[in-house]
């Protein structure tokens, strides 16, 4: 799957910033990044600081862009489109003072057409890599809100790859929300080679249980259908119902997706959190993500627990989702 991924990528000189340059699992996976021609890192932070650890690694930073934003020399234009784009709601001194921020500053580079795109979470929590993205990139027209999906990698060889969402933004999304969930995990999952069958998760199957959860679940469905009918889409399905051939032929039997799924809308982050780390934990399925859907200009969260591979395979997910944004 990463084979083509990198492959699609490969040599376009695709601009990936990155704030967090003196963590050495970001600095180690930018200095792979760089050597295999796959993208073209951008390094915040000190570059005392970086050149002393690449050398303490044994690393070679030739020919890596490294900004500081104590000493870059556009910081005066900067600051003038972030209070732009602000709209009033920061001042200039305000600007200033953010703007020191690597998060801010780098995202700010991706608003300005000097990076393609960030990854970011290394250091930082998912509400400080998020925010600066929300109020300087937003999301893309058509779409209300970002969401966070994972790229389920099953540990043997011939499995079927899954999209698990929403698993990391949004706390209770409404039916609508939800819908708009369904439709970009689907984008999200032709981008992995994945063909999407979504299913949109309840405790219920067609309505075998009754309650507003349930409810919302099912509005939601109708909703995604309606708006994207060339996907196929169904809810509202147990997972066991939308996952399992033989328990979809006894509870659902009329559907195209029960039994099939590929891409698994959760109803809320808390079911969704907890069921992409049991099939983590004790499927041993490799979670990649959370992705970050819907948003104008490719942003990504690393989890504060990443190794160096998991920063090097999230820039060549980013890089990806440029090419088709």
């Amino acid at each position: 799957m990463f084979q083509a991924l990198e492959d699609n990528i490969k040599g376009k000189g695709i601009k990936i910033v990155f704030p967090e340059g003196n963590d050495p699992r970001v600095l180690g996976a930018a200095v792979r990044l760089h050597a295999e021609d796959i993208v073209d890192p951008i390094l915040i932070g000190n570059s005392e600081e970086i050149q002393q650890l690449a050398e303490q690694k044994n690393w070679k930073i030739d020919g890596i862009t490294i900004y500081s934003p104590d000493t870059y020399e556009q910081m005066d234009e900067m600051v003038e489109a972030f209070v732009e784009r602000r709209k009033g709601k920061n001042t200039k001194e305000q600007a200033v003072e953010m703007l020191k921020d690597p998060a801010y500053f780098g995202t700010m580079l991706v608003y300005q057409d000097l990076a393609d795109a960030m990854v970011c979470g290394a250091v930082y929590s998912t509400g400080d890599t998020v925010r600066p993205a929300l109020q300087i990139i937003k999301t893309r027209p058509g779409v209300s809100l970002i969401s966070g999906a994972f790229i389920m990698v099953p540990p043997h060889e011939n499995g079927q790859k899954l999209v698990f969402a929403d698993c990391a933004i949004n706390i209770n999304p409404d039916a609508e929300s939800l819908a708009e969930i369904a439709i970009e995990s689907a984008k999200t999952a032709k981008m992995f080679g994945i063909d999407p069958k979504v299913a949109l998760l309840s405790f219920s199957s067609h309505g075998s249980a009754k309650s507003p959860e349930v409810d919302k679940v099912s509005e939601a469905t109708r909703i995604a259908q309606e708006k994207a009918p060339d996907l196929m889409i169904d809810g509202e399905l147990q997972f066991d119902a939308a996952y399992v051939p033989e328990v979809a032929k006894q509870k659902v039997p009329d559907s195209e997706v029960a039994g099939k799924a590929t891409v698994f809308v959760f109803p809320e982050v808390q079911s969704g959190n907890i069921g992409y780390k049991i099939a983590q934990r004790l499927g041993n399925f490799q979670a990649v993500g959370p992705i970050l859907q819907g948003l104008a200009k490719p942003v990504s969260d690393l989890s504060r627990g990443c190794v160096e591979e998991d920063v090097f395979k999230v820039a060549i997910i980013t890089a990806n989702q440029f090419l088709i944004n």
